[in-house]
């Protein structure tokens, strides 16, 4: 089975439907058997590298809230994320531009370490408060998932795997996406939003049993008509 993930690294729900479902994969007997591929997805293509505003100030801007209404909502999801393990410190994070956050995970999946990447870099902004358009930062949050960090400098000093996901971004406006955490199994069934474990269970299953069940034959013999046929004890004709 294949699950396509369209996420951004600044999306609150994104690291939280990540979680969900892996939680879900963890009770699938057929686990083993899944491949997950992340695909890149920006909420703001034109975001400022440096915002200059606290992400209460942006979102409350952006929703035409307080900043207070806009500091409750922000509490309301670090909470939800508490209770998957996840510790969101909206104070301290620095709202930015991810287009080479998504240039650097299509390398890290190149080399076998998409997955690896694209959790350091969820954590990174919404636990470790870091800045995670600047090259320095994120050449070292490769090195620390085993990448090459000369090899990440190059990319990022140069326009490499844009193409790689500006190609996402199109696919996802073909296909409907209009918001993120959008997940796709085995490019025929789709699931929108951070979705409960047991949701992404029930779909997985579902999947899973419609796309491994043996197709058996059903016999379309109109009722009445010669039917000739051969069996182990020889052939026959039965004439109504």
């Amino acid at each position: 089975m294949r699950i396509d993930v369209y996420s951004d690294f600044v999306c609150p729900f994104c690291y939280i439907g990540k979680r969900r479902l892996e939680l879900a994969l963890e009770q699938f007997s057929n686990k083993d058997k899944v491949t997950i591929t992340y695909k890149s997805y920006e909420l703001d293509p034109n975001a400022e590298v440096n915002a200059g505003k606290n992400i209460h100030e942006l979102l409350a801007g952006k929703y035409g809230m307080s900043v207070e209404k806009a500091r409750q909502s922000n509490e309301n999801l670090a909470n939800q994320a508490a209770e998957l393990g996840l510790t969101y410190r909206f104070d301290t994070m620095q709202h930015t531009n991810t287009f080479d956050a998504h240039r650097l995970a299509k390398y890290a999946d190149k080399q076998g370490k998409g997955k690896e990447m694209t959790e350091r870099l969820l954590q990174a902004y919404f636990t470790d408060s870091l800045h995670i358009a600047d090259n320095e930062t994120l050449t070292k949050l490769a090195g620390e998932v085993g990448l090459d960090k000369d090899a990440v400098r190059d990319v990022l000093e140069s326009s490499d795997f844009a193409k790689a996901v500006r190609g996402d971004e199109k696919e996802a406006q073909q296909i409907g996406v209009q918001g993120v955490p959008f997940f796709v199994f085995n490019e025929k069934y789709a699931v929108s939003g951070a979705q409960p474990p047991e949701v992404f269970s029930e779909v997985i299953e579902k999947v899973w049993e419609e796309e491994n069940e043996q197709p058996t034959l059903q016999t379309l013999n109109p009722k009445k008509s010669e039917t000739t046929y051969c069996t182990g004890d020889g052939c026959d004709v039965d004439s109504e």
